[in-house]
């Protein structure tokens, strides 16, 4: 772990080991922190907040770029780590992670510097106001594991640059992950005590990085049972929360149906399905319904090539880990049960070196009581059910617990905006797959939905890591 500018082990001295779902062998070990090694690196943080707010945004962003000059000279290393320690394919996924990541870290640099106030008039002629955003002090970060680089830097590199300490609880699964890309920040030159990072399990490191009042802002991505659990500890704090959804991709009567299949690839089977964004409940039209699931069986045949994320030909590696290798084996299980259809897939592979693999799935004549359907599976999974109209769409996607990502495919553009507008749900994609994002750009749940509150996404989590500042000068 990383606590006030040194790499230390935990102060219990056990350590886990990290087992690599593509290979099944061990990778490593890291400390397993404790409450006591998170009040430390809390301590540390704040032993360090005060003069890193005080240097300039120009510096800052510098040390941003530092950091992103290392990722690029260790893209290969870090790449690699990714395929063995989160399971995505090397050369579909984990090197496009990499290079994305490199990204965040030039963004926070270039927003850092645009962080700007006002002159806002006074009623008194004499007097001058200034208003302008502060770092909020020391920000703890919590961050999942089917992302491990990307998802953390959208918090750490604005909650940095903005000129925050901060003190980071990487996912326990993906913590040999977690320690390449603090490798990074570390040897980019920052400050003792700016960044922390404690490797451990998340109700014991997270709940006190969440609940101690040495932290004054909470970034969370993550589940929404553990987001709600956080936003409780961090009652009273600014709290970013990035949560669950079931990415609802409705394709409409008068879609380009070969398209919408086509996008169904990227949309259920990136990252093996274990995204937030994942397109996890297909709305189709009963006019197109039997073609896109043709199309869809074929199209999955032949793009979809489950294997050795080593090898340059596979598209789709293992599940990251069991507990959620079990959770498709049950929604899929129950919607069969319940009378699903199986067009493709419906089980876990069989021959690889882990039983972590899972076949890419496909499930027809789904309905609203199955699990499938109205939970978050996070896994390879394309579960479908027809429609009669728009408005039947609309009403089981707002219906929904969820509000993050929906996606629509209509010819009429019209029609995709009204769609759009009607929808609640932070983000909606016309045309496009439910797992398409740019990474400068407000991401996040709609109000009233469980799918968290706040943006990622370029400068925006800077609204929640600083806060305003009024200076009321006498002339």
């Amino acid at each position: 772990m990383h606590i006030g500018g040194r790499w230390v082990e935990s102060e219990s001295g056990v350590r886990t080991e990290a087992t690599s779902p593509a290979t099944g062998e061990s990778i490593g070990s890291v400390p397993e922190g404790t409450r006591e090694d998170a009040r430390r690196a809390i301590a540390a943080a704040n032993a360090a907040a005060r003069d890193w707010a005080a240097r300039s945004a120009f510096e800052r962003a510098a040390a941003m770029n530092r950091v992103a000059d290392l990722v690029e000279e260790r893209r290969d290393e870090l790449a690699r780590t990714l395929t063995l320690d989160q399971g995505k394919p090397l050369h579909a996924e984990a090197y496009g992670e990499v290079d994305e990541l490199v990204e965040y870290w030039r963004m926070a640099a270039a927003d850092a510097t645009r962080l700007e106030g006002s002159l806002p008039p006074s009623v008194d002629a004499s007097k001058r106001v200034l208003a302008y955003r502060v770092p909020r002090g020391v920000v703890g970060l919590i961050t999942p594991w089917n992302w491990p680089y990307t998802m953390p830097a959208e918090l750490l590199a604005p909650a940095l640059a903005s000129g925050n300490a901060v003190v980071w609880v990487p996912a326990p699964s993906t913590s040999m992950c977690a320690v390449a890309l603090a490798e990074c920040i570390v040897d980019a030159g920052l400050p003792a005590g700016v960044f922390n990072m404690i490797t451990g399990p998340g109700p014991v490191v997270g709940d006190e990085v969440a609940g101690s009042p040495g932290t004054h802002a909470i970034g969370f991505i993550g589940s929404i049972a553990s987001g709600t659990t956080v936003a409780q500890r961090g009652a009273g704090k600014a709290v970013l929360l990035e949560m669950g959804g079931n990415g609802p991709m409705v394709v409409l009567d008068d879609a380009d149906v070969a398209a919408a299949a086509d996008a169904s690839i990227a949309a259920a089977f990136l990252c093996a399905g274990q995204s937030c964004t994942a397109g996890e409940r297909f709305l189709v039209h009963e006019a197109v319904h039997d073609e896109f699931v043709e199309r869809l069986r074929a199209v999955v045949a032949e793009k979809v090539k489950l294997g050795d994320p080593f090898d340059e030909a596979t598209t789709m590696g293992p599940i990251n880990n069991e507990p959620n290798a079990a959770k498709m084996d049950r929604h899929v299980a129950d919607a069969v049960e319940r009378g699903a259809v199986t067009v493709a897939g419906g089980s876990r592979a069989q021959g690889f070196p882990t039983n972590l693999y899972w076949e890419p799935t496909v499930l027809d004549r789904v309905t609203d009581e199955m699990e499938v359907a109205r939970e978050e599976t996070f896994g390879p999974v394309v579960p479908i059910s027809s429609i009669r109209s728009d408005d039947e769409a609309l009403h089981l996607v707002n219906e929904s617990p969820y509000g993050l990502l929906v996606a629509v495919w209509t010819r009429d553009l019209r029609r995709g905006l009204r769609f759009a507008e009607e929808t609640r749900a932070g983000w909606v994609n016309v045309n496009e797959s439910t797992n398409y994002w740019e990474s400068h750009l407000p991401f996040g749940g709609r109000a009233g939905s469980q799918s968290g509150v706040g943006r990622v996404g370029g400068r925006y989590p800077m609204e929640t890591f600083t806060e305003p500042k009024t200076v009321i000068l006498s002339l």
